[in-house]
């Protein structure tokens, strides 16, 4: 390795473990030791990480306070060390450090106000894509409904959550007082998208939350219809399909409309 690569290494080492060979490579001025002159770099770093943290945890940072917040940020820094070039993703382990780590593990709702933030974070930066009409879809013959299939949009992204964090984040960012936390036995499915560059999301009934991850496995309209028979009954199962099929579309989460053979029928 070139004296270059070394010292590289030994100043990365510095950075993330506080690492003492730096030290040795780093003259010290009647301003500044060398240990000061190397911490400046190190503090940067992970202020820069923290800092990227807050923009991305908004409500969760509102939720800790600031000590608090910072304290969980370090924390997560030893434990997940950056290894993005992109600080955008730094993030996303968060919601299962949360989940999973004392004493955070004994709060939920925070693990799950992380995944709803980062749920909202991907569907607003989510690929650009045109979203499905009404139109694509009244122009699928009647024949071939049973068989037709869907893509969903990009942005859009499914959560099933015990607790409100969905309404502690509202609350924050409309600079409300949040309500107390909750913790159900059963998770309540939430939808996050995207349409006109604005976020949405909202909750959604079972046989609704089981057709659409239905529909974004694959399924065919038929197969969504015998599956929602569990819930509804088979005089008016159809209608109640095309009914979500419609509010779907309407909200801007689907994208593509396949009839049988699996030809897309989009005109975009």
């Amino acid at each position: 390795m070139s004296k270059l690569g070394a010292l590289q290494q030994a100043f990365q080492a510095y950075v993330l473990h506080a690492d003492d060979a730096m030290r040795q490579e780093v003259a010290s001025t009647p301003q500044a030791s060398a240990e000061i002159r190397l911490d400046i770099y190190a503090s940067a770093y992970r202020l820069r990480l923290i800092e990227a943290l807050q923009t991305e945890y908004t409500a969760l940072h509102a939720a800790l306070g600031d000590e608090a917040f910072e304290q969980l940020c370090m924390a997560y820094l030893d434990a997940h060390p950056s290894s993005y070039r992109n600080l955008r993703w730094f993030g996303g382990d968060l919601s299962v450090f949360l989940r999973t780590t004392p004493p955070y593990a004994d709060t939920p709702i925070l693990a799950e106000l992380a995944a709803f933030e980062w749920a909202m974070g991907l569907a607003f930066d989510a690929a650009d894509a045109p979203s499905l009409s009404l139109s694509e879809i009244a122009a699928v013959p009647g024949a071939a409904w049973p068989a037709m299939s869907f893509q969903a949009h990009p942005a859009v992204h499914r959560l099933d959550l015990h607790s409100n964090a969905p309404l502690l984040w509202k609350a924050v960012d409309a600079e409300d007082d949040p309500p107390p936390a909750t913790h159900a036995t059963h998770p309540i499915a939430w939808v996050v998208w995207r349409q006109d560059l604005r976020i949405f999301f909202r909750s959604m009934a079972v046989d609704e939350a089981w057709a659409f991850d239905a529909l974004r496995r694959g399924a065919t309209f038929a197969d969504i219809c015998a599956g929602l028979c569990e819930w509804i009954s088979e005089l008016q199962v159809a209608q109640h399909a095309a009914g979500l099929l419609k509010g779907w579309v309407e909200s801007g989460m689907l994208w593509r409309v396949y009839s049988e053979a699996g030809h897309d029928a989009s005109r975009h």
